[in-house]
């Protein structure tokens, strides 16, 4: 009859299931956390510390969360809670953009879906609709963002449509109003013709376009140099609906350009021997391939500077197009496709129109808001660029057409290329002259503060600081009117005599303070007198209609959220999005703050990268490769989605997908499976029992010189945001160094040394020590697991929970457990034991051992290996019945 041993031996003790179930047990924790208020006994227990602030950038409220979304708010809600174990009061306020394109656009395409016109529908029945929308998703996006652990003011978060929000937005664009930073102007700017408005850069996304592409004659009228008498500059574009907006045409001063006769064709072409064409010498070739052109010669050779000058006649000459046509220099010509020379359109361009205003040319109105020509367009009035469903209108074939009468034409082909398009509506774009209001970003120096500020801010990681400030540097002004209904009405009344605005901060004050009681609702509303007050007659004045641009919206935000609310403070410690929001958020927020406040509302500005599929793919749902955050919670549990973020280079974008998921399973089960192991036999453990280090055994005190570097690497990852390090180190501390090295050694000390026996005294202290530190390291990563462990120790026997472990700080790590040498020395131990359990595997796979206490090795080492051994016993650490340490020569074999 065999003997049962297990009365004898302390096997570990422990409710902890080795089972996570987090999809089950997750929602039980959050549940528990409301009911003890932790957000609130957090902010308690930080009164009075330093405060950290993580400023929110506010996502739409337009929709279900995807695994993007969990990337970001889950690496903020890490730093966060790491901050407030850190010692300081960080506090987190998340918030929500409420208003723009996004969320007008849904209620649009409801709109389209019922049969209904938006345009026939009284605008504040269409906010409404929209406020109601942004409100719904408010509170499912808040749901799902605490289902992720995140922990914050929930019930107190910032919305950019709240009554106080708007009339905040309206005092700072009042503050550039009043100080004479906005102004009304005419210019180029992306539009959508399917949305009706312009657009940020920020709302732009390129896609693969094929468009047709001209190449045109400019006869010359006025020569600068003899040699281009009589001849044609030519010139290449992928839009020939621009060429009725042409006014110029340029060339680099840099370049060697090439007067060339044509001399044979290809058939029946444009091309006509005998005529003579200007082009860049380097481009000759291919340009007359295109044309058709099979023989040729070069009659003179001149630079770019020796053209200067030149007056060139439009195409249409003759046919409304009388104007003269001037050749004039831009640095951004090159000879890298086309013919060297670019036909400058000031309404269609950004470049154009910088040139334009530099020549003294102003840029015409010819497209308008719905895409066509205007009435006043000569021989294309009433043709369409692109139609209110974002196709392609008649405009490019009715110009070729008429480049074709004109004689104009030289040839023709097509492109396929990166085109800008609609965020949203995915349509194409165009650049067309509007008039808009812009904050000048140089009459208050506002680029220069700005520069400066960039400067004074730290950037994770460091290379984001150039990117923001050549962005800043380029930019041109910033147009901050939109063209819609949803969002907030520009305050502004315009002077009917002068055209110009009413720069008047009491007028500001009187619409902030009816917008902070009812809201931008109130602009179309009332009556003008309510907010002109007694001193201006309505008569005088025209209300302006647009709303502010959302990028606006948002920059504002750091007034009043960090300045406004007294649990936070300006400027934030840190703002935290993806990279492209250094031409979104990060760049808003910095206009908006520079301009009124003359420095950057952060510290610091964290960046991470893309989520992208497990190919490195981008996500797109018409590939079918999105990963929604619910799923994927579903399915793991949310602590397995935030050990992939911070098991992630988050600096780079970031792959996903199933597969990577589950391995971030199994690493969770090994974090997991260490916490078990250590409650299990920390069971009926008693403060008595505990051993001061200095009378340890040499073993547990190398587990407490290792617990002390991964403090320090800790505070280090917390210093600059980099946790992939410091949580990479922390799975392989407990899956090797733990788990199959100290426990493994240690397992018999624990299961079967006497109650009061010191070895076992001193391996019990180190479990509880190991088990502070893991449970607050572990925290603000694995928020429910480790506060399920804490519970799972020191909850009360009716399960009713009397703290929590997100109550608590960091422990320390004394200096005194430095032991460098210890460490080195234990360094060549582990060496030693690699050996024999890889020889005693080799023995087993040979069948000639079971147990690793049926052997007996003899381990052939150097001197100094040898000399590491002493005092520790090879058979203990290599769990094997005796060993033998030599420095004799190893046998053959």
């Amino acid at each position: 009859m065999s003997v049962d041993y297990k009365s004898t031996i302390f096997l570990p003790r422990t409710d902890f299931p080795m089972r996570g179930n987090l999809p089950q047990r997750e929602p039980d924790v959050l549940e528990r956390w409301r009911e003890i208020d932790l957000y609130r006994r957090q902010r308690e227990a930080a009164k009075g510390r330093e405060k950290f602030v993580l400023h929110d950038g506010p996502p739409y409220a337009n929709g279900n969360l995807h695994v993007g979304h969990a990337l970001n708010k889950i690496l903020k809600d890490v730093i966060n809670r790491s901050q407030q174990m850190l010692g300081h009061d960080a506090n987190y306020v998340p918030g929500w953009d409420c208003h723009g394109l996004p969320i007008e656009w849904e209620i649009e395409k409801q709109y389209r879906q019922a049969g209904k016109n938006k345009d026939e529908v009284p605008i504040l029945d269409f906010r409404r609709e929209c406020r109601e929308f942004a409100e719904k998703w408010v509170g499912i996006q808040s749901e799902q963002f605490q289902r992720l652990g995140v922990i914050g003011d929930w019930a107190d978060p910032y919305l950019t449509m709240a009554y106080h929000a708007e009339a905040s937005i309206v005092r700072e664009i009042g503050k550039f109003l009043v100080d004479g930073s906005l102004y009304k102007g005419a210019r180029p700017v992306m539009w959508s013709v399917v949305e009706k408005t312009s657009l940020a850069e920020a709302e732009i996304e390129y896609h693969d376009h094929t468009s047709k592409t001209i190449w045109v004659r400019f006869p010359v009228a006025a020569a600068a140099t003899p040699e281009i008498e009589g001849a044609s500059i030519l010139i290449w574009t992928t839009t020939p609906w621009t060429i009725p907006g042409n006014r110029a045409v340029a060339c680099s001063e840099t370049i060697a350009y090439a007067v060339v006769e044509v001399t044979q064709t290809d058939g029946e072409v444009w091309a006509k021997p005998g005529e003579k064409l200007v082009i860049a010498r380097a481009l000759i070739e291919q340009t007359l391939a295109q044309a058709k052109v099979t023989g040729h010669k070069v009659v003179a050779e001149l630079t770019g500077a020796e053209l200067v000058g030149s007056v060139l006649r439009h195409p249409f000459h003759g046919q409304g197009y009388d104007f003269e046509v001037p050749l004039a220099a831009a640095d951004f010509v090159t000879e890298e496709d086309g013919t060297g020379f670019v036909h400058i359109a000031p309404g269609h361009g950004a470049d154009d129109y910088v040139l334009g205003r530099k020549i003294g040319i102003a840029p015409p109105q010819t497209v308008g808001p719905d895409g066509r020509y205007y009435d006043e367009v000569p021989l294309f009035a009433g043709e369409t660029v692109y139609t209110e469903a974002g196709k392609e209108g008649g405009a490019n074939e009715a110009v070729i057409k008429a480049l074709v009468g004109a004689g104009a034409l030289l040839a023709r082909g097509k492109l396929t290329h990166s085109y800008p398009c609609s965020w949203r509506s995915k349509a194409p774009l165009i650049f067309r002259n509007t008039t808009q209001w812009f904050i000048s970003m140089d009459k208050q120096g506002l680029r220069e503060t700005s520069l400066k500020a960039i400067d004074e801010t730290a950037f994770y990681p460091a290379s984001g600081q150039a990117r923001l400030r050549g962005m800043i540097a380029e930019r041109p002004d910033w147009n901050v009117s939109r063209q819609r209904a949803w969002g907030v009405p520009l305050p502004i009344f315009v002077d009917k005599k002068t055209g110009e605005p009413l720069r008047d901060q009491g007028v500001i004050d009187r619409i902030a303070a009816v917008y902070e009681e009812e809201g931008g609702d109130a602009w179309f509303s009332s009556p003008p007198e309510r907010f002109l007050g007694d001193g201006y007659d309505p008569e005088d004045y025209d209300q302006v209609t647009d709303v502010v641009e959302v990028w606006f919206d948002s920059g504002a935000t750091h007034g009043f959220v960090l300045e406004d609310r007294p649990d936070l403070q300006w400027p934030a410690s840190l703002y935290l999005e993806g990279s492209d929001q250094h031409r979104g958020w990060f760049h808003s927020s910095l206009l908006v703050a520079c301009g009124t406040r003359g420095r950057a509302p952060y510290d610091a500005i964290l960046t991470h990268g893309f989520t992208v599929d497990e190919k490195g793919y981008k996500m797109s749902k018409s590939t079918g490769n999105t990963l929604s955050s619910e799923d994927a919670v579903r399915q793991y549990g949310a602590d397995v989605l935030r050990l992939w973020v911070v098991g992630s280079d988050y600096s780079q974008d970031v792959r996903v997908g199933p597969e990577i998921l589950k391995q971030h399973a199994d690493g969770y089960r090994r974090l997991r499976n260490t916490l078990r192991y250590l409650l299990g036999n920390l069971a009926g453990f008693d403060p008595a029992e505990k051993v001061a280090p200095a009378e340890m055994p040499e073993l547990e005190r190398w587990v407490l010189h290792r617990l002390w570097e991964l403090d320090g690497l800790l505070r280090r990852a917390n210093d600059t945001y980099d946790f992939h390090a410091f949580y990479s180190a922390l799975h392989n501390f407990c899956a090797v160094e733990l788990s199959a090295f100290y426990f493994d050694v240690r397992k018999d000390t624990l299961y079967c040394d006497r109650l009061d026996d010191p070895r076992r005294r001193a391996a019990r202290t180190v479990l509880d020590i190991l088990f502070d530190h893991l449970t607050a390291w572990l925290a603000p990563v694995l928020c429910f697991t480790a506060e399920e462990a804490w519970q799972a120790r020191f909850g009360g026997e009716d399960g009713a929970w009397t703290e929590s472990v997100h109550l608590r700080t960091f422990p320390d790590a004394p200096e005194a457990w430095r032991d460098d040498a210890l460490a080195a020395k234990w360094t060549r131990v582990r060496a030693l034991r690699r050996v024999v359990t890889g020889a005693l595997e080799l023995e087993r796979a040979e069948k000639r051992i079971g147990a690793s206490l049926e052997a007996a090795p003899v381990v052939h080492a150097d001197a100094a290996h040898v000399e590491a051994m002493r005092g520790v016993d090879l058979a203990e650490i290599g769990i094997t019945s005796g060993a033998t340490l030599t420095t004799d020569p190893a046998p053959d074999g």
